[in-house]
């Protein structure tokens, strides 16, 4: 990502959706506004009419900066706290934790940091660890433990040979590191399908060797294990260096567990995947299919949601098919391909990476994505 530059915030400008957009289970005009209105996303063009005279203005929205006290930068992961998750624990539910990729010199893979977010203040420290940098892989579990990925470079250009997944307490203190050369080489992003407290399921994107691991964790009294039905699912997605982006490959994953189909941002492919039966597949399975390549709105795609209308979110990392003229941009696409909306993040390319659908604190549902270029991050409170 480009080195993060500390600016205001600019406010998100809407673009119109295809009105071909097949019937489905999309929002219609009414639910529109009182979901995403001003975001960009889910919203008509201004030609259609509102029912029932909802507002057009925009919903609640928070801005809280990344930057804790040791100032690392960078943000990449991002995710909201569950609703399970217990008391007596540094998090509670409806909070939104960020990982960090950048240490202060904003050389990448050197951020140590898993920060909460404070609206309008300085961030709250969560965990700090030592020769660390960590990616989107980032999740809170029901039991108030946290799994993050870690890539760390020595100098922010030289991958360390070592990446892993840390699994944190409750109380943000490092429980296990967890290694394996094939199922976690350079987890970049993941998404969790199976929480059963001390049994955990999760996909795993893997951005050094191209492939989507199903790893099934066991967090014990005394430390977390990869258990051996773990596997490889899927591999094929193109990966490689990048002097800006510092390495390219398969990133965001959203799974849809109505139907056991996995989706798979690859960024250097510049396109979505689907992976059928993703949950029950035992072997290799290849790339599975391309449902969305859309040069037209598509610039390396990173992180990936499965929003609540069903239709998937991602954020364009801008390092493949760039076009200054757009900036920074979140792409909104129905599992069918179909493109239906744009916002744009930041001005500046490279400043778009995590995003998260979850609910706040009150139970609200809420949209949240990480600003690199302002160290921020913006949450949506969704009507």
């Amino acid at each position: 990502m480009e080195a993060s530059r500390h600016v205001p915030a600019v406010e998100s400008p809407t673009r119109n959706i295809d009105a071909a957009v097949p019937p489905r289970t999309r929002f219609t005009p009414r639910h529109l506004c009182g979901v995403m209105c001003g975001v960009g996303l889910l919203v008509l063009s201004l030609g259609s009419s509102l029912a029932g005279g909802e507002t057009i203005l925009p919903p609640t929205s928070t801005v809280a900066s990344t930057v804790p006290a040791n100032h690392d930068l960078n943000p990449y992961g991002i995710a909201f706290v569950p609703a399970g998750v217990a008391s007596g624990g540094a998090l509670k539910p409806g909070d939104v934790v960020v990982s960090n990729f950048n240490a202060h010199s904003n050389k990448q893979g050197t951020g140590t940091t898993i920060v909460k977010l404070v609206t309008d203040a300085k961030p709250v420290t969560f965990f700090q660890g030592q020769n660390l940098g960590l990616t989107t892989a980032l999740a809170v579990l029901n039991s108030g433990f946290v799994l993050v990925g870690n890539l760390p470079t020595t100098n922010g250009t030289t991958i360390s040979s070592t990446s892993s997944l840390l699994v944190i307490t409750p109380q943000g203190e490092l429980f296990s590191v967890l290694k394996d050369p094939n199922l976690l080489d350079g987890p970049w992003d993941m998404t969790v399908i199976n929480d059963q407290g001390s049994q955990v399921t999760a996909f795993v994107s893997n951005v050094l060797n191209g492939t989507v691991a199903r790893i099934d964790i066991n967090i014990g009294p005394s430390g977390a294990t990869l258990l051996n039905t773990s596997h490889i699912i899927a591999s094929g997605y193109m990966h490689r260096p990048d002097a800006a982006a510092l390495v390219i490959g398969p990133t965001g994953l959203a799974y849809d567990a109505a139907h056991d189909v996995l989706y798979v941002a690859s960024t250097n492919d510049n396109a979505v995947f689907a992976i059928s039966h993703a949950a029950a597949l035992t072997q290799d399975n290849g790339p599975g299919t391309v449902i969305y390549q859309d040069n037209d709105h598509l610039r390396g795609p990173l992180a990936l949601a499965l929003a609540p209308n069903g239709d998937l979110v991602t954020a364009n990392g801008d390092a493949i098919n760039a076009n200054q003229q757009h900036g920074s941009e979140i792409i909104e696409f129905t599992p069918q391909g179909q493109f239906v909306a744009v916002m744009q993040v930041d001005p500046a390319p490279g400043s778009a990476f995590g995003l998260a659908f979850g609910r706040g604190g009150g139970g609200q549902s809420q949209f949240a994505a990480v600003n690199d270029n302002t160290n921020t991050v913006t949450v949506w409170t969704l009507r």
